[in-house]
C-alpha cells in the first residue's frame, strides 16, 4: 500500500478513526488563544524583561512571532493537504517517513507532557498565593515536592485529574469550558491595557536594549515558551468540521491576535515600572500594585489563574491526540489508541498520561523544564517548515485547500529563525534533549518497529 494513502489526507481520516468531529473554526481559535495567552503574559514578560532584553523584551516578541508565524503557515499547509490527528508526527511520518515521525513524536511526547506540568507547578504558586490573600494557608508539605522538603505540590496533581476529567468527557465540553475562561482571560488582559496606557513613564524606556542584541534574542528564546500551543490545533483535524477551512482559520488567527496581545502588554508594562522590578513571579500584578491598583492587581492574579488552566488544557488534549495516533500506528501499544464508544475520547491515554503528568508535577523539581519545551517545539517547527519543501517536490499535484505564499522562502525562514532560537538555548538543555532522542531511539528498535503497521505491510 503507498504510503501517503495510509495516512491522512484532507478531511479523509484513517480507516479505524473513532474521534467526533464537532469543532468550528471559531472553537479552534479560542482552544489556540487559550493554548498561547498563559504562562507567556502572566510570568515570562517580566522574567525576560529584567534578565534578557530590558524594554526591547517587545522586540523579543516580534521575533519570536515571526517564527511561530511562519511555522504556523506552515502547519496550515500540511493540515489541509494531509491532515490526521498526530501534528508534526502525522505530517512527518508522510514527508520524512517512519523513524523521522517516531523521533519527532517521541519529542512532541515530552514537550507536552512537560509544559502541562510546569504550568500546572506555577498554577498552584498562583492558587496558594490566592488563598493566602483570603487568610487561608495550606500547609507547605502539601505544597512542595519531596526535593524542595515537602511531601506533594498537591495543587498541581488536583488541576491535573480535573482536566483529565473533563477531556474525558468529551472534545466539544472541553471547548465550551475553553472558552469560558480564554473569555475571562481576555478581559484581564485588557483591564491590564485599560489602566496601564495612562500611567506610561516613557523614562522607563530610556535604555531600550541594556542588554544588547544578544539579549533580546535570549529574550525571544525564552518567550519562545508563550507560542507553544498552537501546535496542539493541528492534533484536532480529525475532530473538526471541514478542517480544510478551520484548521487554517484556527491556528493563522489564533498566533495573529496573540502576537499583538503579547507586544502590547510588553510595551506596556516595561513602560510603567522599571525593567529591572519585573524579575518576580507575577509580574503584571506585581506592576498593577507599584503603580497603586490593588484590587486591578487581584483581578489580573484571578486571570493568571484562569489563563493557565486553559494552556494546561489545550496542551494536554495535544498530547493525548499524538500519542493516539502514534500508538493508531503500532509504534505504541494499542491500548493507547482505544476510545469510549459513548464519549469518543481516547479515555485509556487520557488517564495513563494524567497520572505521569500529575507525578512529574507533584513529586518532581522541573525548574528549567520551560527551555526543554521550547527545544522540542522549535524541533518540530523545524520538521513541519522543511515537511512543506519536501513535499511541494515530492508531491506537486497533491490538493491543498490552504496553500503557503512564496514557497519555499516563508517555510526556508521557519527554519532559519528555529535554528537560530535552539542555538540561544542553554547548553544543558542540548545534551538533555539529545538523551531524550537516544532512549526514543531505543524504544523504536526495541519495540515500536517490531509493532509498526507498515513495516507488518511490507514483510
Amino acid at each position: 500500500m503507498n504510503l501517503f494513502r495510509t495516512k491522512s489526507v484532507g478531511s479523509e481520516t484513517t480507516e479505524n478513526s473513532s474521534l467526533k468531529r464537532c469543532l468550528n473554526a471559531f472553537d479552534l481559535t479560542l482552544l489556540g488563544v487559550g493554548a498561547i495567552i498563559g504562562a507567556g503574559v502572566f510570568v515570562l514578560t517580566g522574567i525576560a524583561a529584567a534578565t534578557k532584553a530590558g524594554p526591547a523584551i517587545c522586540i523579543s516578541y516580534i521575533i519570536a512571532g515571526c517564527a511561530s508565524m511562519f511555522a504556523a503557515l506552515s502547519y496550515a499547509e500540511l493540515a489541509t493537504a494531509i491532515g490526521g490527528c498526530g501534528s508534526a508526527y502525522n505530517y512527518s511520518y508522510v514527508v520524512f517517513g517512519e523513524i523521522i515521525a517516531w523521533v519527532i513524536g517521541w519529542d512532541l511526547l515530552l514537550e507536552y507532557a512537560l509544559s502541562v506540568s510546569t504550568v500546572a507547578i506555577g498554577w498552584s504558586g498562583y492558587v496558594n498565593d490566592a488563598l493566602e490573600s483570603l487568610n487561608i494557608h495550606l500547609p507547605l508539605m502539601f505544597l512542595r515536592n519531596p526535593f524542595e522538603g515537602g511531601i506533594v505540590n498537591l495543587p498541581a496533581v488536583l488541576i491535573i485529574l480535573c482536566l483529565a476529567s473533563l477531556l474525558c468527557i468529551g472534545v466539544k465540553q472541553t471547548a465550551r469550558f475553553n472558552a469560558i475562561i480564554v473569555f475571562i482571560k481576555l478581559l484581564t488582559i485588557a483591564l491590564f491595557i485599560g489602566f496601564a496606557i495612562n500611567n506610561v513613564n516613557t523614562a522607563n524606556w530610556h535604555v531600550f536594549f541594556p542588554f544588547g542584541f544578544s539579549g533580546v534574542m535570549q529574550g525571544a528564546a525564552l518567550v519562545f515558551f508563550a507560542y507553544i500551543g498552537f501546535d496542539a490545533l493541528s492534533t484536532a483535524a480529525e475532530e473538526t468540521i471541514n478542517p480544510q477551512r478551520n484548521i487554517p482559520i484556527g491556528i493563522i488567527s489564533s498566533v495573529i491576535l496573540c502576537t499583538t496581545i503579547y507586544i502590547v502588554v510588553s510595551a506596556l508594562l516595561t513602560g510603567i515600572v522599571p525593567y529591572t522590578t519585573l524579575n518576580v513571579k507575577s509580574p503584571v500584578a506585581d506592576a498593577m500594585l507599584h503603580i497603586g491598583y490593588p484590587v486591578v492587581a487581584g483581578f489580573i492574579s484571578a486571570g493568571a489563574i484562569a489563563g493557565l488552566t486553559t494552556v494546561m488544557l489545550v496542551m494536554y488534549y495535544g498530547l493525548t491526540r499524538v500519542c493516539y495516533a502514534i500508538s493508531r500506528d503500532g509504534l505504541l501499544p494499542p491500548l493507547f489508541a482505544k476510545t469510549n464508544p459513548k464519549t469518543q475520547t481516547p479515555i485509556v491515554i487520557i488517564l495513563l498520561s494524567g497520572i505521569v503528568i500529575a507525578a512529574i508535577a507533584g513529586f518532581v523539581p522541573i525548574g528549567q523544564a520551560a527551555e526543554l519545551v521550547n527545544i522540542g517545539t522549535l524541533s518540530a517547527f523545524i520538521l513541519v517548515c522543511g515537511g512543506v519543501i519536501v513535499l511541494r517536490y515530492k508531491q506537486p499535484n497533491l490538493p491543498r485547500p490552504f496553500r503557503l505564499p512564496w514557497n519555499p522562502v516563508i517555510p526556508g525562514l521557519g527554519v532559519l529563525f528555529c535554528a537560530y532560537l535552539i542555538i540561544n538555548l542553554a547548553p544543558i538543555t542540548l545534551w538533555f534533549f539529545l538523551f531524550w532522542m537516544i532512549v526514543g531511539l531505543v524504544v523504536y528498535f526495541s519495540y515500536s518497529l517490531k509493532h509498526s503497521i507498515l513495516h507488518k505491510m511490507h514483510q
